[in-house]
């Protein structure tokens, strides 16, 4: 009987110390998959931040675009009126020069008109002599 127990003994050793080899296996796994687990959150945290800070200045940038905003569409109403303005002297300006084409072309047409009707009696009596009768 004594060697049914060293054999019992001896099988149990070698169950224990396959179990303990697979168990320092797991461990290592588990410490090899936690520092690369580690390292990548690590790494994205980084990643993170610095895009946090890049969305923080792009914020600032921003800010102070809509700061401007007021002043820019201040200083368009303002070309508006001028261009309203402007607009309305060109078409007051340009009513004017209507008016003077108008009359001036009125004025030739006329000037035309009434030198045709001088023309037409004098045609024929202006080619004879002062001495000759009729």
């Amino acid at each position: 009987m004594p060697t049914v127990f060293l054999v019992l003994i001896a099988l149990g050793a070698l169950i224990s110390l396959v179990a303990s080899v697979r168990a320092l296996r797991a461990y290592f796994g588990y410490r090899r998959a936690r520092a690369a687990f580690q390292g990548a959150v690590t790494d994205e945290v980084a990643r993170l931040a610095e895009r946090t800070g890049e969305l923080e200045s792009g914020l600032s940038a921003l800010d102070a675009r809509v700061a401007e905003l007021p002043i820019q569409i201040s200083e368009l109403q303002q070309s508006l009126t001028r261009l309203r303005i402007l607009t309305g002297a060109l078409s007051a300006s340009l009513r004017q020069v209507q008016r003077v084409l108008s009359y001036s072309a009125f004025k030739t047409l006329s000037a035309a008109r009434l030198g045709r009707l001088l023309r037409l009696p004098l045609t024929p009596r202006d080619d004879r002599s002062p001495g000759d009768p009729g």
